[in-house]
């Protein structure tokens, strides 16, 4: 018999093998495990819209689909569902009421080491302790998930809602994660990317460490104790987020060089930016609104391009307390709500110099106390001479070229 060419072998091997694939229906009453166990690589199992009570393990690779939102829960035990095999998806399920150890990290969906490329698309995980662990596996996505955690609990004894540790290439898009103990807790990861998700009532929004060469983008992370916490990392790019009304802060850059931060908007938080132990990073183009203080700048976080943002009615827009100035605005000034100088040539940049704090607000940070005397008599002289004599004068946080006008035609749509 005459030898089929390569490309006809493979188009017919690859016919057969799709035509080899096969669908399990499961119903009400039925074992979605004994389905799983009957099942071969790249299958589909569907579960029928109901409510079942098991613990499931997924050792090979296949599609695990539900119909009408059945419901799947561990009856307060264990893992609801566990991955352990590559080449798994998981899409269309209620998973809920895994078991509440810490030590075991008890979850609705663990995806095991060397389970790669793993995909949880479009799944409710309900009152789990973790919503999706992953460990060491890479190239997974998680994506468009309703996550919400054990509420009853104290923060400290509820797990995070997405647990990334030790992967790479994760892809978290589309996620609504709300009261667990933190929104999504990425470690010693690289090369991912967090796109869209909103992450509410929690205590951090991310709490983000080791992981470099990611991307942070169009996230909402809203009344949180804290925002987006990005700690210890390299190159990251951290663009078009949104973060309000969380009680701390709203975006911390701790021990972070070389990356990217850009048109975020940060509003009504505690703290807009922590900036801590941040070095070569360019800040630019993010409004900055309607916080306690606009930005806390300390740990020698200088050499850092802070250029084009808005700072707008921030109770107090730096606070700083360093030994040296820092310069912002070196190549596109800043706005400053606060700012009292004027702009005689009408080029939109202030013609005196923009210095965020002086002698009274080092005093005030020392004292607090002092607040109840911020607009008395005494303490404004304290202030002007200050400024007239250059011993008392404090390091600050220095823009020569102030903004006059805000880079942000929007900004009145977040007050």
């Amino acid at each position: 018999m005459k030898p089929l060419p390569r490309l006809a072998a493979l188009l017919l091997t690859g016919a057969c093998a799709h035509a080899a694939a096969a669908v399990l229906q499961v119903r009400p009453g039925m074992s979605i495990a004994a389905a799983v166990a009957r099942a071969g690589a790249g299958d589909t199992v569907q579960v029928e819209a109901g409510e079942y009570h098991e613990h499931l393990l997924i050792d090979k690779a296949l599609t695990l689909r539900g119909r009408g939102r059945p419901t799947i829960s561990g009856d307060g035990r264990g893992d609801v569902l566990r991955i352990s095999a590559p080449d798994v998806t998981v899409a269309g399920l209620i998973l809920r009421d895994s078991g509440a150890d810490l030590g075991a990290q008890n979850a609705g969906v663990y995806v095991m080491p060397g389970a790669h490329r793993a995909a949880i698309r479009a799944c409710d995980l309900v009152y789990n302790l973790f919503g999706v662990w992953l460990e060491r596996s890479d190239d997974a996505t998680i994506e468009g998930n309703l996550i919400t955690g054990k509420r009853d609990l104290q923060s400290a004894a509820r797990g995070n809602g997405i647990q990334v540790y030790n992967t790479r290439r994760s892809r978290v898009i589309g996620n609504n994660i709300s009261f667990t103990r933190d929104g999504i807790y990425v470690d010693v990861s690289s090369d991912a990317l967090f796109r869209g998700n909103k992450i509410h009532h929690v205590r951090y929004g991310t709490h983000y460490m080791n992981t470099n060469h990611s991307t942070w983008e169009y996230n909402q992370s809203y009344l949180n104790r804290g925002g987006l916490a990005l700690m210890e990392v390299r190159n990251l790019v951290v663009r078009h987020n949104l973060a309000w009304g969380n009680a701390d802060h709203g975006i911390m850059l701790r021990t972070i060089q070389d990356s990217l931060i850009e048109d975020n908007i940060v509003v009504g938080n505690g703290r807009g930016f922590f900036i801590y132990d941040a070095e070569y990073n360019t800040v630019r183009d993010n409004l900055v609104m309607n916080n306690e203080i606009g930005v806390h700048l300390s740990a020698g976080s200088s050499n850092n391009q802070v250029d084009g943002n808005d700072f707008i009615g921030n109770e107090e827009q730096v606070k700083f307390v360093a030994a040296r100035d820092v310069e912002w605005g070196r190549r596109a000034g800043n706005y400053w709500s606060n700012y009292g100088g004027w702009d005689q040539d009408g080029d939109g940049s202030g013609d005196t110099a923009y210095e965020a704090n002086d002698l009274v607000d080092r005093l005030h940070w020392q004292y607090p106390l002092m607040k109840l005397l911020l607009s008395s008599p005494a303490l404004q002289t304290l202030r002007f001479v200050a400024r007239q004599f250059p011993v008392l004068r404090a390091p600050s946080v220095v823009d020569r070229h102030p903004r006059t006008r805000p880079w942000n035609a929007h900004w009145r749509s977040y007050q």
